[in-house]
């Protein structure tokens, strides 16, 4: 059976997104990308510059066929700011996706629930596909997705501390309340965590530092990979339920009072 991730009517086989931020050149970042198997990656505007190649990563990532860009707005300070920034990366990459970022204090790059709100009523309305990275807020994520954004994205931590899924529990309530997509993004470190977030029915995760930061990155992108798809087949599957008690898997007890031996 087909197992596609729909976000805003397009479709993708990978539930693996990647950043392109942090890695040390574009050599290693589009060897990254290959390993990942990824088809949605996210852009800066900055790095929307073809004048300067060392700048540029549309024109790489632009020969990756199976790769859909997706412009941030990330260095946005409020709703007016991430806006222009939506606008302007979807006339450079003519995609109509956006990730709604914005987190105005650098100090702790957290993301402004009220801001993002209001960013993306307004970009919904001029009819982008929306994927805002919010606090892991049950009531915010609802509130999104009742104005029209294709998925939430919940942070399992603060960006690129590598503490994983801190926020667990918040994300199972918004999982188990959405209706539409729920992609982990920022905080993860390992692939068993991307795993995790898949198992818990997550449909998808973002990662970046967790890779670009990795001793080798495209090994750790497929390593990323390989902890996704099993994180969704472990989910498909349906995971045994918890108990409090034990259970023998094999119980002999009737057999040895019965025998006569």
């Amino acid at each position: 059976m087909s197992d596609k991730l729909n976000l805003g009517g397009q479709e993708f086989s990978s539930r693996l997104f990647l950043g392109t931020g942090k890695f040390s050149n574009t050599k290693t970042m589009i060897a990254a990308v290959k390993a990942s198997g990824t088809e949605l990656v996210t852009v800066a505007l900055r790095r929307f510059n073809r004048n300067q190649a060392e700048d540029d990563l549309y024109g790489p990532l632009a020969e990756l066929k199976q790769v859909r860009l997706m412009p941030h707005t990330s260095g946005a300070m409020n709703a007016k700011e991430a806006i222009r920034a939506a606008m302007l990366g979807r006339e450079l990459s003519k995609s109509p996706i956006v990730k709604l970022e914005i987190h105005p204090n650098p100090h702790h790059l957290l993301p402004d629930a009220i801001e993002t709100y209001e960013a993306a009523i307004e970009l919904v309305k001029q009819g982008f596909i929306v994927l805002p990275y919010i606090p892991a807020d049950p009531v915010l994520a609802k509130r999104l997705e009742d104005i029209g954004c294709a998925a939430v994205m919940p942070l399992g931590a603060a960006i690129g501390t590598g503490k994983g899924l801190s926020t667990a529990d918040m994300i199972k309530i918004i999982v188990r309340d959405a209706n539409v997509p729920v992609i982990v993004d920022a905080g993860l470190r390992a692939p068993s965590e991307a795993a995790r977030s898949l198992e818990m029915g997550c449909h998808a995760v973002l990662v970046n530092s967790a890779i670009a930061a990795a001793e080798h990155p495209a090994a750790m992108a497929a390593a990323f990979k390989t902890g996704t798809e099993a994180g969704r087949a472990a989910y498909t599957a349906g995971l045994m339920p918890t108990s409090e008690m034990a259970v023998a898997s094999s119980p002999l007890t009737a057999f040895l009072v019965n025998s006569d031996a």
